[in-house]
């Protein structure tokens, strides 16, 4: 399996894949509608890069699918030595130790098990996103939902503010160029930005909500001063092609086209589950989530969440955002995928039509 990756679709049959199960896969991209891009690789070679109503260097949203990278800079970091997982969070941030957050851990933060989903409030949290400081003081006068470490509780917007100010205050660098430094220029990710610069605005690709609350959120995510702004849990812009090569560097052990840039037990570590079986008490679905990442292989529970489809092993991992754009990479069938939409839907039809996508995608691997 080649290293470097030529954007020059190859033979399905070559890959693995059949190819009139990836005909259904795009027949379903473009019956959603909008504008999407979707790229699959499997053993390194790219299957699909396609752009459906967009530039194939339009820059898409990511909503939560941009929680990998944050978390994956915790890893470095520990890989380093410069910070343990199992470190109180107050070791590095002494303000956070306040108000019943003192034992908080770091692994619980990448575990979703802190018991801080939200700062205040998810809408509220939502609302104070664009100002760093701002969400970071929220954070330090917040209580803890449930004692630290008792149940998975989906962290919201507060895990890209937690692990983020955890990064700037160890590394000593503002995040998005220790992410730029660490992760994007090394593996060329040339068009994924942690807040949009302005001389590549005209490349964003609107959001566009379906229903009541999509649309509020559209009107909010659209915004100049939302899209700019560094928000580690959701905001990084980035295309279909730069996901890919951020999840064939994951599959890789942490290499790609010769730069190294984590090592791969520190990947087996983020992949570890942490969570199987249990319901989310933030999201009220049951989702098997490790230390950086939601996991696949969610078996046969009808509540389970499913954006790698039914049909993902257990060893996939990867991360949803909003039902909107998903990124994910399975060990066992040496496949990735990165699918960027604009369609942001209330409701479960954007649920559904990923575990669709995904499924069809697994299925073109026999």
């Amino acid at each position: 399996m080649s290293g470097v990756i030529d954007w020059t679709e190859s033979s399905p049959r070559q890959a693995g894949m059949a190819p009139r199960e990836l005909e259904r896969v795009l027949d379903l991209v473009r019956a959603h509608g909008g504008a999407a891009q979707l790229c699959v690789l499997r053993h390194g070679q790219v299957v699909l890069d396609r752009a459906f109503g967009c530039a194939p260097d339009a820059l898409f949203w990511t909503f939560s699918a941009s929680k990998p990278f944050v978390a994956m800079l915790v890893h470095l970091l520990a890989e380093r030595g410069q910070l343990s997982l199992d470190d109180r969070v107050a070791r590095h941030w002494p303000e956070f130790g306040q108000r019943g957050k003192e034992a908080i851990t770091i692994r619980q933060v990448l575990q979703h098990r802190s018991g801080l989903p939200v700062a205040r409030s998810a809408t509220r949290d939502a609302l104070a996103m664009t100002n760093w400081d701002r969400s970071v003081r929220h954070l330090e006068r917040a209580s803890p939902a449930w004692p630290p470490g008792q149940v998975p509780a989906y962290h919201y917007i507060s895990y890209g503010f937690i692990l983020g100010e955890l990064v700037r205050r160890v590394s000593g660098e503002p995040l998005p160029g220790f992410l730029a430094a660490r992760f994007l220029e090394p593996l060329r990710l040339r068009d994924t930005y942690l807040g949009l610069p302005r001389d590549v605005w005209p490349r964003r690709v609107p959001i566009r909500g379906r229903g009541a609350a999509a649309l509020v959120s559209q009107v909010y995510v659209n915004r100049r001063g939302t899209r700019e702004a560094v928000i580690p849990a959701a905001g990084v812009s980035t295309t279909a092609r730069d996901l890919a090569r951020f999840y064939q560097a994951l599959l890789r052990g942490g290499e790609l086209d010769g730069a190294r840039v984590l090592e791969a037990a520190t990947i087996e570590q983020a992949r570890q589950p942490s969570s199987d079986g249990e319901r989310d008490r933030f999201l009220g679905l049951t989702i098997r989530w490790s230390q950086g990442f939601q996991l696949g292989g969610t078996g046969a529970d009808v509540a389970a969440s499913r954006p790698m489809g039914r049909l993902s092993s257990p060893q996939a991992f990867g991360h949803n955002g909003s039902n909107c754009c998903i990124g994910w990479a399975d060990p066992a069938r040496q496949l990735v995928v990165a699918y960027l939409t604009d369609r942001l839907t209330a409701g479960p039809d954007g649920a559904r039509h990923q575990t669709e996508v995904s499924d069809a995608i697994i299925t073109a691997c026999p």
